[in-house]
């Protein structure tokens, strides 16, 4: 009787490994891999790419504008003159949810801002695209004479939110398409308070650590009535980006001033010409 109970044990036990064996090679199976680095950085010249900061980790994101480059010499193409500078750091809650606070020069904006990864791209080709929301919200901390005689604090605020849609066509391409939203609670008479935008952009890796890159914002009217003195102007950038595991580096050129998105689509009036080009670059530094 004990040596056919232990023989029935014996195929009991097999039976059970081989059943947990096959789930977990079943599961694993069901579990799509995304596709490896569709953007070297979650910054993409003036714009942001759909990917963030990884879970408990650290970023430090250092935005540098000079002046334009119209005198030439005089002032080495805008090296010399007045910059606009933005530090930031921002932080992996999730590998899906990134939180983030930022300085800028100009308008002495305070930022917050925050990401989240809805879809990923599959290597499968299971999930064609990659799908991330930003936003963020920003403070003027100007002195108050800067709003006019009605002031109020609640002017100082402004507000950007995007939907970014991403595809990896190949190992070296990677295109995104990023509608989005503007908002200032109080502006200067020649702009208006709200506009829509949508932002094309791409890089293309050309080695294993060198990238060229472009972007193209479109600012649309929301108001059918045009009430600004100042003609808008799209944004337009091209530039380079050399990366390593824990660095990314972007120098380019581009016709937007301003850092903080929404004071781009709203206000920008520079035209990407001789006048309005300027240069620039990007620094971000990822602590793992």
């Amino acid at each position: 009787m004990k040596k056919y109970t232990f023989k029935f044990f014996i195929t009991l036990l097999i039976a059970a490994t081989s059943t947990i064996a096959f789930a977990q090679e079943e599961t694993e199976k069901k579990v799509e891999k995304p596709v490896y680095m569709p953007w070297e950085a979650s910054t993409l010249i003036e714009s942001q790419t759909i990917i963030g900061s990884t879970a408990k980790s650290l970023e430090l994101i250092i935005h540098h504008r000079f002046g334009g480059m119209d005198n030439g010499f005089t002032d080495l193409f805008g090296i010399y003159a007045a910059s606009n500078i933005r530090m930031g750091l921002q932080y992996g809650i999730t590998d899906k949810l990134t939180i983030g606070i930022g300085t800028e020069k100009a308008n002495k904006f305070q930022d917050l801002n925050g990401k989240y990864a809805i879809l990923q791209q599959t290597r499968s080709g299971s999930m064609p695209v990659s799908l991330s929301v930003h936003a963020n919200v920003t403070v003027d901390t100007r002195e108050d004479q800067f709003f006019g005689g009605n002031y109020e604090f609640t002017d100082r605020f402004s507000y950007f939110t995007q939907i970014i849609v991403s595809r990896k066509f190949t190992d070296a391409l990677s295109v995104q398409l990023a509608p989005s939203y503007s908002h200032f609670n109080a502006v200067d008479s020649v702009y208006q308070n709200n506009k829509s935008g949508v932002m094309v952009g791409g890089r293309y890796k050309f080695t294993g650590t060198m990238s060229a890159m472009f972007e193209y914002h479109q600012p649309i009217n929301i108001n059918s009535v045009r009430d600004y003195s100042y003609e808008i102007q799209p944004g337009i950038a091209f530039g380079l980006e050399i990366s390593t595991p824990t660095h990314a580096f972007q120098v380019f050129a581009t016709n937007y001033q301003g850092i903080m998105a929404q004071k781009n689509y709203v206000m920008n009036t520079n035209k990407f010409d001789s006048e309005g080009i300027l240069l620039g670059f990007n620094i971000i530094v990822r602590f793992q």
